[in-house]
């Protein structure tokens, strides 16, 4: 037999097991409920027993007996009698009923409790039985005898053992509202009200407990003589009530919607906060379906979502709910199988994650913005690593010249402002250094000093170097890329041979001078950046203005404040003291001592004009340093042919040293770039590949002249 789950299901279970007769009946003599063994007893199946009515079973049966009987049985609550049952095969048999009184949710029911009349000890039995599985105690105070009776159901509730204790005076003293059940009993006994209220008592035990109170007055000459009544414990099910409620104030007041779903999608239950939250009503909600608030869900989706919640029983996903004024709103749904009354329901947890997608949207822009810094510093980094790396021609400004020292006091003025600066000047006379003197007696010392040489890079490349670009912005692009401009904020730009910028990207350059804002290639928004500009050439801008080679407003920007480098044919005094500070860089270099410059070395080199300036000094110290042996650099083939045509040796060069010469010259005054327009070959009128075979022939090497 299956496991009763509530009280209803305890007395059903109960009834149908006791091995007495029992009927449920209605008002109209219908019968309702018939349990095995009055069924047996008549000879009926509990079906057919359904369809019959007492007047079938009872022969004596009238209407009007009837009517009376249900009159006693209501008023009093309980009569009995004596009468005689027919079976289906037409044997009558005489029989005592016992008939309770029910009334539950406006239905009212009497229960007859049938017996042989042979069985003396039934009807006591029987009574006993049915109050202790309902929990019910009948009592009866009759006021003009001053006696009370009381089962033992009825007794046990309270914890008390005479009946005297349920007397009004003494069992008041039982109830924690002392008072509602004092104005309840005075009404019964001096108004003949009667009254069903569920009070809270203590038992003799101090415990708690909730009990249904009914009280019906029999009146005589309109005077209440009897009150025939019940006390029926209701604990379990108050707790269960008051926990239901308990459930739902909580599930009311829980911040995360929460509905039942079932199958079709319709919406079976749901918290308060779905109404607050979407602003619906609960009569628009309860017309609603999941299709409603979930626009992209379909019924195939659906199916597939359902058979899933069945499958997984319980998982967590992320969809977008829309409110009743059709916005959006981020949900993330917890959704449970439950099955309930034989029906599978989807029991979904919704939370509004509006603030979280937030969060993580400043996250993702908060990381990319750290990634952003990163690579800027990664760049950053790997600039400063090569500049540190990088030998620079030297640490301190050599000079001895008057006429160097206006240019260098030209630059110490310049330093303190932010001012842009143009260096002009041939190529190799230290152009460069100036503009790191001027760097780093600035402000913006602290910042790094960013060098593009323009002359190095492909056409179609100095755009991206110089402003940066995104990712998938061209061919090739497979990752962002942060230009110098960003690279050098709040530091320096030294933008050398600038007059090798293509003409197609001087207006953006110009519109960083006047701005001080760019767009990054393939990028959408504005970048900004301050950014202090200088800029050198050894070409003459104002010649290639006129000729349309140089936009006329960019120089303007950019000659604010002109400082010309001048060759080192103009301050040879200066040249014994670079020759030496060139001899003392690179002979440890070369793991050789030397210690001096010899006379006629240095008288060689103060006859020479220096078409390279002090690039090609420091290239001739070094590949002197190379070539001979210490501890006095003499003169030898390193030295260069005067302007006067002699040899400045001690002796004659062979053809292929003087080839070598040549080409050496060459690759310094192109600073060694072989192809192309403004390559070593094109000046010796060679093609490329006679002059790198030329090269590999006689042993020329980059590596060996050039220490970067």
């Amino acid at each position: 037999m299956p496991k009763p789950s509530s009280l209803h299901e305890v007395s059903l279970w109960f009834i149908e097991a006791l091995p007495y007769d029992v009927i449920w009946i209605g008002q109209s003599g219908r019968i309702v409920f018939a349990n095995k063994s009055f069924c047996k007893s008549l000879g009926y199946s509990q079906a057919e027993m359904k369809k019959l009515t007492m007047f079938d079973v009872n022969p004596e049966l009238t209407a009007e007996k009837w009517g009376r009987h249900w009159e006693i049985v209501q008023q009093k609550g309980v009569d009995h009698f004596k009468t005689t049952h027919r079976k289906k095969k037409g044997e009558p048999y005489i029989v005592e009923v016992f008939s309770l009184f029910f009334s539950n949710n406006g239905k009212n029911l009497i229960c007859a409790i049938v017996r042989d009349i042979t069985e003396s000890n039934f009807y006591k039995t029987i009574l006993e039985e049915t109050e202790k599985a309902v929990k019910v105690g009948g009592w009866k105070w009759n006021r003009d005898e001053k006696a009370i009776i009381a089962s033992e159901e009825a007794l046990c509730i309270f914890g008390l053992k005479e009946a005297e204790g349920l007397l009004p005076s003494r069992i008041i003293h039982h109830f924690v509202d002392q008072a509602l059940a004092r104005e309840a009993m005075r009404k019964a006994v001096q108004e003949g009200i009667p009254y069903d209220i569920n009070l809270q008592i203590r038992d003799t035990a101090q415990q708690l407990k909730w009990v249904r109170c009914i009280g019906k007055p029999v009146l005589r000459n309109n005077r209440p003589q009897k009150i025939l009544g019940t006390y029926q414990d209701i604990t379990e099910q108050k707790e269960l009530e008051l926990s239901l409620k308990l459930s739902d104030e909580i599930i009311n007041r829980a911040k995360d919607l929460i509905y039942l779903i079932d199958e079709s999608g319709h919406f079976v239950r749901f918290n308060e906060s779905v109404v607050r939250e979407l602003g619906y009503t609960r009569e628009e909600f309860n017309q609603m379906s999941i299709f409603d608030l979930d626009v992209n869900m379909t019924p195939a989706l659906w199916r597939q979502h359902w058979s899933e919640i069945l499958e997984k029983r319980s998982f967590t996903f992320e969809r977008t709910s829309v409110r009743k004024d059709r916005t959006q709103m981020p949900i993330e749904v917890t959704a449970n199988h439950l099955r309930f009354n034989n029906q599978d329901l989807n029991c979904a947890i919704v939370r509004d994650i509006t603030e979280r997608k937030k969060r993580e949207l400043a996250l993702v822009e908060a990381l990319h913005e750290i990634r952003q810094l990163k690579q800027q510093v990664e760049a950053e980094n790997e600039y400063l690593q090569e500049e540190i790396n990088r030998d620079y021609h030297f640490e301190s400004i050599i000079c001895k010249s008057k006429e160097y020292e206006k240019v260098l006091q030209q630059a110490i003025q310049v330093a303190a402002t932010d001012t842009t600066v143009l260096i002009t000047g041939e190529s190799g006379t230290g152009k460069e250094l100036l503009a790191r003197g001027i760097h780093e007696s600035s402000r913006r010392k602290e910042r790094p000093l960013i060098k593009v040489n323009c002359a190095a890079l492909p056409k179609e490349l100095i755009e991206s170097e110089l402003f940066g670009h995104k990712k998938g912005a061209f061919t090739g692009a497979i990752a962002n890329k942060t230009g110098k401009f960003e690279l050098a904020d709040k530091g320096t730009l030294f933008l050398d041979e600038i007059g090798e910028l293509p003409l197609e990207l001087q207006p953006k350059l110009l519109r960083v001078l006047q701005e001080g804002e760019f767009d990054r290639l393939g990028d959408t928004s504005t970048t900004r950046a301050d950014v202090r500009i200088i800029a050198a050439t050894n070409r003459d801008l104002e010649l290639m203005v006129k000729d349309g080679a140089f936009r006329e407003d960019l120089f303007y920007r950019l000659n604010v404040f002109p400082i010309h480098s001048i060759p080192l044919r103009e301050r040879r005094e200066d040249i014994p003291l670079l020759a030496q500070h060139f001899l003392e860089k690179y002979a440890p270099r070369a793991g050789k001592d030397f210690k001096r410059i010899s006379k006629k070395a240095l008288d060689g080199l103060l006859q020479y004009d220096f078409p390279g300036n002090i690039r090609e000094l420091e290239n001739l110290i070094e590949r002197a340093v190379i070539l001979e042996n210490g501890p006095n650099l003499l003169p030898g083939a390193w030295l260069p042919v005067s302007k006067a045509g002699k040899i400045t040796g001690d002796k004659l060069l062979t053809f292929e040293e003087m080839q070598r010469e040549h080409i050496l010259k060459a690759l310094f005054q192109t600073q060694w770039r072989v192809s192309g327009d403004k390559g070593a070959a094109r000046i010796l009128g060679l093609k490329d590949k006679t002059l790198f075979a030329k090269m590999q022939k006689l042993g020329i090497r980059k590596e060996d002249f050039l220490r970067r």
